[in-house]
């Protein structure tokens, strides 16, 4: 079993983040012996939003308009300011007042469905903005969860195919061009992740391969309460990671992080070996429920089958940043189900896992 977080993270998060936190320390370049810078600004929690956001797409009414609601959750932690949600809603209805401006980038196949969508989602505002008036919490919670679903739906019609090439050197590896969902059950209840082959096809194409294989059936966690992670993937035995049997070999995945605003993701370091520290991954640790490949604390590329589900807590992770973005892989997050994870701890097992949708989008391995 990897040790995945050990005396490092143990010291460098819980530690050194905790103290930076409460005496105001300036965090910079966090190496072997030292922090990497924690840029401001206010994270975003919530992994659908995450993969929303991670879409690679180009049109700003759609993201004005998501925006616009995902802001509505903010206001409502915030002792319910309902004036501020009204705006929100205003704005998304003088958005989808355009729609010809959305649909500008939907794909052609895609545009007589999403021409429903969008009908649908200026019916769902005006819904909202009346429920709004009521000030019921729970009613407009579950109004804008439909309406970004929908949003969803929209933004995910507007890709047009795969966006750059992955480096012809990880052909021998599995590879997912595009999105897939992994329904995962467990002894404590089911869990769904959509993984996002767009900003991590190696690491996500190689779990949706394992999954294909089974590989996880059966397998117990290993929670880490110390570091806040929940961990699985050496099959029993003696074997550490997946074993090829085509190659008899074991299968080495590399680091591999999409920065925000780059074209394609960087392989074989860590965003602070790259001297990155303030770049920002576009798949974060800042959502509860994040799943990222685990691997030796020294191996930067020895990576395998084991993954973590990374159990997010407020207190650890400062405005914008987690300390440990950018030094592990994130490939998806956890849709539903999290509160399976909650109750999942050492010695609980994955039952089975099963690709639901998007396995159309996986690559085999051209030169094994």
């Amino acid at each position: 079993m990897f040790n995945l977080l050990k005396s490092s993270l143990k010291n460098s998060l819980i530690t050194l983040v905790l103290v930076g936190l409460f005496l105001g320390i300036s965090t910079t370049g966090w190496t072997s012996s030292s922090i990497a810078a924690l840029p401001a600004g206010n994270a975003i929690t919530d992994g659908k939003a995450l993969l929303r956001y991670a879409l690679p797409i180009e049109n700003e009414p759609v993201r004005k308009l998501q925006k616009s609601l995902e802001d509505i959750a903010t206001q409502l932690r915030a002792n319910r300011r309902w004036r501020a949600i009204s705006n929100d809603l205003k704005t998304a209805s003088r958005v989808l007042s355009k729609p010809e401006a959305i649909l500008a980038s939907v794909t052609e196949e895609n545009k007589e469905e999403a021409k429903v969508w969008i009908n649908e989602l200026q019916t769902g505002v005006e819904k909202l903005q009346e429920v709004a008036k009521t000030k019921d919490k729970e009613e407009t919670w579950i109004e804008r969860a439909e309406l970004l679903n929908l949003v969803s739906k929209l933004e995910e019609s507007m890709v047009k195919g795969f966006p750059y090439e992955v480096p012809a050197e990880y052909s021998n590896l599995p590879q997912l061009k595009g999105r897939a969902t992994v329904e995962v059950k467990t002894n404590q209840g089911d869990v769904e992740v959509v993984l996002d082959g767009y900003s991590a096809p190696v690491t996500a194409g190689n779990f949706v391969d394992l999954v294909k294989r089974n590989f996880y059936n059966g397998l117990e966690f290993l929670r880490a309460e110390d570091f806040y992670v929940l961990q699985i993937g050496d099959p029993p035995g003696k074997e550490v990671g997946f074993i090829d049997p085509k190659t008899g070999e074991y299968r080495a995945i590399p680091m591999e992080v999409l920065v925000e605003g780059d074209e394609e993701p960087i392989y074989g370091t860590t965003l602070e070996q790259a001297g990155l520290y303030t770049e920002m991954p576009v798949l974060p640790f800042s959502a509860y429920g994040a799943v990222a490949m685990a691997r030796p604390e020294a191996e930067v590329n020895g990576g395998s089958s084991q993954f973590f589900f990374f159990l997010f807590e407020p207190e650890l992770t400062p405005a914008g940043r987690n300390l440990l973005d950018g030094r592990y892989s994130v490939f998806g997050y956890v849709t539903k189900g999290k509160e399976v994870l909650e109750k999942l701890k050492a010695g609980d097992k994955i039952e089975s896992a099963e690709v639901v949708q998007g396995i159309e989008n996986l690559v085999e391995p051209q030169n094994a």
